[in-house]
């Protein structure tokens, strides 16, 4: 089954296997932040201003990071979900075409043209959620 689902992906690979790496650093970047956090504050002696200065410029370039891996995860899952689901949703269509007339009658044409519209997005959706899966992120809702 999934070996069947697989083959509708075909021209999205790059953005499917783009799409957990952009995830996965920006999430190592998001749990890295506290550190660097904690440090600075460790560093708050009243010193000396340079390590500071050092430190929240870090903080603020992995935040910008961070937000850019985010964006990145976002438009390559949305890309690869989207072209996914249009690649399913042609190849049903194909598959459609290619029943007799008794495959027709067995199924009402508005039983296959649900088929075509909405298990087609559904699994588009899916593929989008299977995408950024693996770094353990939860979207909102």
């Amino acid at each position: 089954m999934i070996q069947t689902l697989l083959k509708s992906v075909r021209q999205y690979k790059k953005d499917s296997i783009l799409t957990p790496v952009y995830v996965s650093l920006e999430v190592a970047l998001e749990c890295l932040l506290p550190l660097v956090m904690a440090e600075l504050i460790d560093r708050m002696t009243g010193e000396a201003l340079g390590p500071i200065m050092r430190l929240g410029v870090a903080l603020v370039i992995m935040a910008m990071f961070s937000l850019m891996f985010g964006f990145l995860a976002g438009k390559t899952a949305a890309v690869a979900s989207c072209g996914f689901a249009r690649n399913l949703r042609q190849e049903l269509f194909f598959k459609i075409q290619d029943f007799s007339f008794a495959d027709i009658d067995h199924f009402s044409t508005s039983s296959l043209v649900t088929r075509m519209t909405t298990d087609g997005s559904s699994d588009g959706r899916q593929d989008g959620l299977c995408d950024r899966a693996p770094a353990v992120y939860c979207p909102e809702q």
